[in-house]
C-alpha cells in the first residue's frame, strides 16, 4: 500500500512510533569509545588532573591519571603513606572506589620513576617537576552500556620552600562496558 498525504494516523501510532525512535536517537547520541577516552578533568591546587581510558598495544586496558603541576613544583611518590612520611608530603594515587564495577588486574605503574628529594625530610620520595601519568590495569565491567563510576586521586604539589594545599578527591566517571569497548576498538583497528 502506497501512502497518500490524506490518510490520518491514529494516536496509538504515534506513541508506537515514538516507542520505536526514541531509544534508537538516545543510543546514536551515546559517545561511542576512542582510544584514548577522556573522562574526567580538573584543576584544584593548582594541578591539572585529566582521567582517561586506553589500551595498549597488547590488548590491556588501563585506567589513567595525569597529574601536572605548575611550573617548578613536583608530586609526590605514589609510594608514600597516605599521609606522608612524618606528616611530610602527600601520595600521588589513583583508587577505584570500593564499591567498584571495575576490577584493578595488577598495581598502579608511573610514567616516571621517583626519586629521593634533596630538600625534603630524608627518604621522601618525590616525581621530577613536570607531569606525572599513573595508570592502573582493569577488567571494563561486562556489556554494551555506559556504567556509572567513581575513583579517588590525591596529590600534593611542592616546591622547595612551598606546598599547595593536599588533595584527596572524588571523580565521577562512565566507563564504557567491555563489549562496547572491544567492538568500538576493534573496528578502530583496521
Amino acid at each position: 500500500m502506497i501512502f497518500s498525504t490524506d490518510m490520518k494516523v491514529q494516536p496509538w501510532h504515534r506513541v508506537l512510533l515514538w516507542m520505536v525512535v526514541l531509544p534508537v536517537m538516545i543510543i546514536s547520541c551515546a559517545p561511542k569509545p576512542g582510544n584514548p577516552i577522556s573522562l574526567a578533568s580538573f584543576t584544584e591546587a593548582s594541578v591539572s588532573v585529566s582521567v582517561s581510558l586506553a589500551r595498549d598495544s597488547s590488548g590491556k586496558v588501563f585506567l589513567s591519571a595525569t597529574f601536572t603541576p605548575p611550573d617548578g613544583y613536583h608530586l609526590y611518590s605514589k609510594d608514600l603513606p597516605a599521609t606522608g612520611r612524618n606528616g611530610q608530603g602527600r601520595p600521588t594515587r589513583l583508587e577505584l572506589a570500593p564499591n567498584s564495577h571495575v576490577k584493578a588486574l595488577a598495581g598502579l605503574t608511573e610514567s616516571v620513576g621517583a626519586v629521593i628529594a634533596w630538600s625534603e625530610p630524608e627518604g621522601l620520595l618525590v616525581y621530577p617537576a613536570g607531569p606525572v601519568t599513573l595508570s592502573l590495569p582493569i577488567q571494563l565491567p561486562a556489556g554494551n552500556s555506559w556504567v556509572k563510576e567513581e575513583v579517588k586521586v590525591s596529590f600534593m604539589a611542592c616546591t622547595a620552600s612551598q606546598c599547595k594545599p593536599p588533595v584527596e578527591k572524588i571523580v565521577a566517571i562512565r566507563l564504557p562496558g567491555a563489549d562496547l569497548f572491544n567492538d568500538h576498538s576493534s573496528t578502530t583497528k583496521q
